[in-house]
């Protein structure tokens, strides 16, 4: 059995990336494209994790750094407030229209 190496962690996390591009592209629900945004920021949260764990220095020698970890606490905190204020928008958008569809969202009035 092979040992999970960076690439590994690369690998997942650019499909997570992927996954998370098309189902933006792709979704008309608002939901559908704020679920999008969460696999993007969780593909890019693998992939620091996983650069400050196999970082080494010019010796070969493995530093294993918090910057990666700290960073990707960062980016979950704003996920989370990204995902409340979305879910604010997206209610009151659906009182306004009833609908959460996102190609009705032309205009968006006050």
């Amino acid at each position: 059995m092979t040992p999970i190496t960076l690439n590994h962690y690369l690998a997942l996390g650019a499909v997570l990336f992927v996954c998370g591009v098309l189902c933006m592209a792709t979704k008309r629900n608002a939901i559908g494209v704020l679920m999008g945004v969460e696999l993007v920021l969780n593909g890019a949260n693998i992939n620091f994790v996983a650069f400050a764990y196999y970082l080494r220095d010019p010796q070969g020698n493995a530093v294993f750094l918090v910057e990666g970890q700290v960073f990707a606490l960062f980016v979950i905190v704003l996920a989370a407030a990204e995902a409340a204020i979305a879910l604010a928008i997206v209610l009151n958008f659906y009182n306004n229209h009833l609908t959460v569809d996102v190609d009705t969202a032309e205009e968006l009035k006050g």
